[in-house]
């Protein structure tokens, strides 16, 4: 059953799983490390650069809140099942 609380959650897992994305293990296997976005200022930014600025600024704004977030979510699941 799609519960409002299934969609936290699904969301909780998801950006849990941007914060422990690590670049230069597992991007950059696939082309898509840090050493692999040198651009010049003056082209437009590709789509590639567009989503590891997203994953960046998604690691540097949501890191401390989520700890917060997934004491509640585990508090939450242990009194209510």
């Amino acid at each position: 059953m799609f519960t409002l609380w299934s969609l936290i959650e699904a969301t909780l897992l998801c950006l849990n799983a941007v914060c422990i994305l690590h670049e230069e293990r597992f991007l950059a296997k696939f082309g898509w490390g840090a050493s692999s976005m040198q651009q010049q200022s003056f082209e437009p930014p590709t789509v590639k650069a567009q989503v590891l600025n997203l994953v960046r600024s998604i690691r540097t704004v949501v890191k401390i809140p989520l700890i917060f977030f997934n004491i509640f979510a585990i508090v939450f699941k242990m009194i209510l099942g």
